[in-house]
C-alpha cells in the first residue's frame, strides 16, 4: 500500500499539473496579437489600449473630414449600428496627408463627425499614416515584415483593414470601396462568423484607389 505521504505527494503534484495548464491556457487567451498592441489616444486626449478590442473583429480606417470619400462615415456608422453588438468595433484614424483634407483640432473633428454623420464608432486623435512621421500603428498595417499579404502605403483618406479575431490583418480595400459594398459585407459577416480567409490567403489585393 501506499504511504499517506506518497499519496499526499501524488495529489499535490496532480493539482500542480492541472493549475498549470489552466495558467497556460489563460495565458494564450491572454497574449495581445501584435496589431492590438498599440496606445493610442481617443479625440479627447484620452489614452486607449487597442487590445481592449482583442477577440472582435475590428475595421481600421484613416479619415478625412474635406474629402470627396468623407459621405463614407455614413455608411462606416451605419455598419457599426448593425454589427457592433454582433462583435465588430470600427476604429477611425483621422489624417491630414492626402491634400490636406483633414485640417482640423481632435475637437473640431470630433465635432463635425457628430454633427453631420452622427458617429458612435471610436474616433481617434489625428495621427500620420504615411511618409517619416508614419505612427507605428500603420508601419505595422503597410510593413511587409508585419503584414506580407496587404501591405503597402496608404494611398488616400478612407482606406480600410479588416481584422479577424484572433488579431489577424485578413483583408484590405482602398478608398474607393465603400463599406456598404456587397464585397466589404460578405467579408466582415464571414469575420464575424469566424469564416474569414486566413492570412496566407488573401481575399481582396490592394488596388488603386
Amino acid at each position: 500500500m501506499l504511504s499517506r505521504l506518497t499519496v499526499f505527494a501524488l495529489a499535490f503534484l496532480a493539482i500542480a499539473s492541472i493549475a498549470l495548464l489552466a495558467f497556460n491556457e489563460t495565458d494564450k487567451e491572454n497574449t495581445v496579437p501584435p496589431v492590438l498592441n498599440f496606445t493610442m489616444n481617443s479625440l479627447d486626449g484620452k489614452p486607449v489600449k487597442l487590445s481592449k478590442y482583442q477577440g472582435k473583429v475590428v475595421m481600421m480606417v484613416n479619415t478625412a473630414s474635406k474629402c470627396g470619400y468623407t459621405p463614407q462615415y455614413k455608411s462606416l456608422q451605419a455598419l457599426h449600428e448593425k454589427y457592433a453588438d454582433k462583435g465588430l468595433a470600427i476604429l477611425g484614424f483621422p489624417a491630414n496627408e492626402f491634400g490636406q483634407q483633414e485640417p482640423g483640432t481632435n475637437e473640431q473633428i470630433a465635432d463635425f463627425c457628430k454633427k453631420n454623420y452622427g458617429v458612435e464608432f471610436e474616433m481617434f486623435s489625428k495621427i500620420v499614416v504615411k511618409g517619416p512621421d508614419q505612427h507605428p500603428l500603420y508601419k505595422h498595417l503597410t510593413s511587409t515584415d508585419t503584414d506580407p499579404n496587404f501591405a503597402g502605403e496608404v494611398k488616400w483618406n478612407f482606406e480600410k483593414f479588416l481584422i479577424d479575431r484572433q488579431g489577424n490583418i485578413i483583408n484590405r480595400w482602398r478608398s474607393k470601396t465603400a463599406p456598404d459594398s456587397e464585397e466589404m459585407i460578405t467579408a466582415i459577416e464571414a469575420a464575424l462568423a469566424g469564416k474569414a480567409p486566413k492570412p496566407s490567403q488573401p481575399a481582396t489585393q490592394p488596388a488603386a484607389r
